[in-house]
């Protein structure tokens, strides 16, 4: 597999984890443990509006992602956001994700992820060019 390919692969998966987190999972309302969270963690009271809007910004950072615009400073916002989020999530609602506290794993993966992505492969492809 060429390292264009790979990192063509990487970058769809990455948004692909986006879209379905905003979409099915918030949007949609399809996995509710998201709107709990959000209760949880910011009150009953705006939780569903809320929930579409963390969602549909999912959606936007999906769409961020496929667009290759500012591809350094996408990654680093993906990275502050995941890592920030579950930090919050593991202490304040560790009750409320699939795995608890093994999720924080989970966002790790994820986030080395991005970084092998967009720090090393697409450097290496910058410098091919």
């Amino acid at each position: 597999m060429t390292l264009q390919t790979k990192h063509k692969l990487l970058t769809t998966i990455i948004a692909v984890v986006w879209l379905i987190n905003g979409l099915i999972c918030k949007v949609l309302n399809l996995v509710p443990r998201h709107e709990q969270i959000v209760a949880r963690i910011l009150g009953d009271e705006f939780s569903r509006p809320l929930t579409v809007l963390i969602g549909l910004s999912e959606l936007v950072m999906a769409v961020w992602i496929l667009s290759n615009f500012k591809s350094r400073l996408n990654a680093i916002v993906q990275i502050v956001i995941v890592g920030a989020m579950n930090i919050l999530e593991f202490i304040l609602v560790p009750d409320h994700l699939l795995w608890g506290r093994f999720n924080s794993i989970f966002a790790l993966v994820f986030i080395a992820i991005i970084w092998y992505n967009e720090f090393i492969l697409n450097k290496k492809l910058n410098r091919q060019s």
